[in-house]
């Protein structure tokens, strides 16, 4: 980077925070500073609720994903309309009816303290783990490909979004995030541009979905009903939609953005915006991914795109094995060269068997570049244990920083930031105001009425939970497939609370000790089956949800017995 991305950099990123802690520095009402400004429209809502989801990690991983297993991981996002339009008949109504402040005030009124504090618990503990893993993902492939350092990276944006999260609360992180947002599109749409241009002048766009398409980069629905898959339509659509269903129903980093607002209108509106913008957003990342493959076909490719983790071993004790590797991949790329101008030749002559001959040699000689990435990543291994050899999250930003010119290089990883720093601003707020309404005020019941403790309260929490961020992301360590370890998180937590939210709705003669108990032993259900079964980590959002409803009506039939057999016993 020079002094020009610098300074497009550092202005975007220091401006944005700036303007939302300037903007909202006056503050001074509970309802405002945990739910946002009840003037707040729907299309900031709707903005809100996608910038809180689309982490640095969704920028940085995804066209990763697209560029080394296609564009099938849209089939996550199946499930998602169909569970914004539930969200929106039933959550939302009884969130804004009841005036909460958390969806987990809603479960102690409708059952108890203990259950509402369990639904709490589960939350911050599942958000509080994600937040190190939203700072840390960034920080990592940022400092590893520009070459900061790590631990400041990691303090700098950690302590820049506490600042205005803090400042401001709900309103200044949905504030900031329409401006975040307006970046990330704006650089994404850059970077497709600019992927595109630097094409060979006579493939075009329909050239590279051809070639993509030809080298499996383009199958978006996999039709198996084999449940070790870990991406497939049924996958997407059952699991998939359990998992947006507790995430954005239950999950208070985004209930907290749509529980606000002008009217249960604008709520809905809001979500309904995101419906429809989430699946074609995840498919144009993706595709973005696909075409920065079809890109690496006609230029010089790495064997190992984490360069600098490469280059280290590179120049180790074992220097001519990694380049003997890169040696043979340079060869083996050469000739896939020659397989796509004979494939592409064979295309337009027109003959159906030319083109599918030329097609297979071509897929064979995909496939030998790929064992030669293969057995770079073995020789990574062998050289150093603790080596990272999950290279696909640093595809596109090493893209970013060897092919684009200056300025858009700025930009780009202004992106990033924006995307980390609009996600973590959403979970702090939400961790923050969770910590002080179900946990403060429930110990503490008679701070409630006292609004300006309660919002220093929650600031303080809000701290907390920015500094916890920072530490947990400081001093441990992350597999480096960062999309999927942020869905296999929640995926072990979601569907245990949204069946405690579930059975809340429509299991009205279920008490409080039986979905206690209920989703106590479905989480533990849960953790026992991660552990032992080998299935994708989708179908956990289902088996939990079903596991706590159904033992919470099991364990309902057996109450009332239990308790009528202890006060027999009781009587004299």
């Amino acid at each position: 980077m020079n002094l020009l991305d610098w300074v497009v950099l550092l202005g975007t990123m220091v401006g944005i925070a700036a303007y939302g802690a300037w903007r909202t520095r006056h503050t001074d009402h509970l309802d405002t500073y945990l739910k946002g400004s009840k003037t707040t429209g729907w299309f900031t809502i709707g903005v809100s609720v996608a910038a809180t989801q689309a982490s640095a990690i969704t920028f940085l991983s995804i066209p990763g994903q697209g560029f080394e297993s296609g564009i099938g991981f849209v089939q996550n996002y199946f499930g998602l309309p169909l569970a914004l339009i539930i969200v929106c008949a039933v959550f939302l109504p009884i969130y804004r009816r009841l005036g909460v402040y958390t969806a987990y005030e809603y479960l102690g009124r409708r059952f108890d303290g203990k259950t509402r504090l369990l639904g709490a618990g589960l939350f911050l503990l599942q958000r509080g783990l994600a937040s190190g893993v939203t700072i840390y993902a960034p920080a990592i492939i940022l400092s590893t490909v520009l070459g900061w350092r790590l631990d400041l990276t990691i303090i700098g944006t950690g302590l820049l979004v506490i600042v205005y999260t803090v400042t401001g609360g709900s309103a200044a992180v949905s504030l900031t995030q329409k401006w975040q947002m307006a970046v990330i599109f704006g650089g994404m749409i850059t970077a497709g541009s600019v992927v595109l241009a630097r094409l060979p002048e006579d493939l075009g766009f329909a050239g590279a979905a051809h070639l993509a398409g030809a080298l499996g980069k383009l199958e978006a629905v996999d039709f198996s009903l084999d449940p070790a898959k870990r991406y497939t339509l049924w996958s997407g659509l059952f699991g998939g939609l359990f998992l947006s269903l507790s995430y954005f129903g239950t999950d208070q980093s985004q209930v907290q953005r749509y529980i606000g607002g002008a009217s249960l209108r604008e709520g809905r509106l809001g979500l309904v915006f995101n419906a429809l913008l989430k699946i074609p957003m995840q498919f144009c990342i993706l595709l973005l991914g696909a075409l920065v493959f079809v890109f690496y076909q006609f230029q010089p490719a790495p064997v190992f795109h984490n360069r600098a983790e490469w280059a280290h071993h590179a120049a180790g004790p074992n220097g001519a094995t990694f380049r003997a590797l890169e040696e043979k991949h340079a060869v083996l790329h050469a000739a896939k060269q020659e397989q796509i101008a004979a494939w592409r030749e064979a295309r337009s002559s027109h003959d159906p068997a030319a083109e599918a001959a030329a097609r297979a040699a071509l897929v064979a000689a995909n496939a030998a570049t790929d064992a030669v990435r293969a057995e770079a990543k073995q020789a990574l291994l062998a050289a150093d244990p603790r080596a990272k050899i999950k290279d696909s999250d640093y595809v596109f930003i090493s893209f970013i920083v060897a092919q684009l010119p200056h300025g858009i290089v700025g930009l780009l990883v202004a992106v990033m930031i924006a995307a980390a720093l609009g996600s973590k601003a959403g979970e702090l707020n939400a961790l923050g105001t969770t910590t002080t309404i179900d946990l403060w005020r429930h110990f503490r019941p008679l701070a409630a009425h006292d609004e300006r403790r309660n919002i220093r309260v929650a600031k303080w929490f809000t701290a907390f939970w920015g500094v916890f961020a920072i530490g947990f992301a400081l001093f441990a360590g992350f597999a480096e497939n960062l999309i999927e370890a942020i869905n296999i998180l929640g995926s072990i937590f979601y569907g245990v609370v949204l069946g405690l939210f579930l059975v809340a709705f429509f299991l009205r003669k279920i008490g409080g000790s039986a979905v206690f108990w209920g989703a106590c032993a479905a989480q533990l259900l849960v953790f026992a089956l991660y552990f032992t079964l080998s299935i994708s980590y989708l179908w956990y959002n289902l088996i939990g949800c079903a596991a706590c409803m159904i033992i919470s009506a099991i364990l309902q039939t057996f109450l009332p017995r239990i308790s009528r057999i202890d006060a027999d016993a009781q009587t004299p």
